[in-house]
């Protein structure tokens, strides 16, 4: 049976696709007592990198918020993979996300709504969480954004 979030996510027309491998020596999601942590996500789709560039360059705001989103889908398929269920979820504890952007821009928060707009979809009030949004010079695989998140789980 699905759980309360996948079918949230069946209603917002999402199927979580098959977590990204990690592009260096890392892992995609770290569980320690209650924390599950997920590691920086890029927006990676079907067919790799979904847009590239950077924020107030050849990415438009648009466009980064909804990278952003996309980062927010990898990192509960990346939730799913580490769990086994995303039920196991309480709440999401804090979100940080990067914007690869030129250096006098000024919407690096409003990009990353896209992803914290994604987990109070998925997720309702347990979605809610603190946050960073830190604008870059450059990200891996030249992607407009990145975002990480920390999960309370039971």
């Amino acid at each position: 049976m699905a759980s309360e979030i996948e079918l949230r996510l069946q209603k917002l027309g999402i199927d979580l696709p098959k977590p990204a491998a990690p592009v260096a020596n890392y892992v995609g999601a770290v569980v320690a007592g209650n924390l599950l942590v997920i590691s920086g996500q890029l927006p990676i789709g079907q067919n790799g990198i979904a847009v590239k560039g950077k924020l107030g360059a050849e990415v438009t705001e648009a466009q980064g918020k909804e990278a952003a989103r996309l980062c927010a889908i990898n990192i509960l398929a990346q939730a799913k993979a580490a769990l086994g269920d995303l039920a196991r979820i309480k709440r999401c504890i804090r979100l940080g996300g990067f914007v690869n952007a030129v250096p006098d821009y000024q919407a690096v928060p409003q990009v990353i709504n896209g992803a914290s707009d994604l987990l109070v979809e998925a997720l309702g009030d347990a979605g809610k969480h603190a946050r960073y949004a830190i604008g870059v010079a450059q990200l891996p695989l030249d992607a407009p954004v990145e975002v990480e998140a920390m999960f309370e789980i039971s």
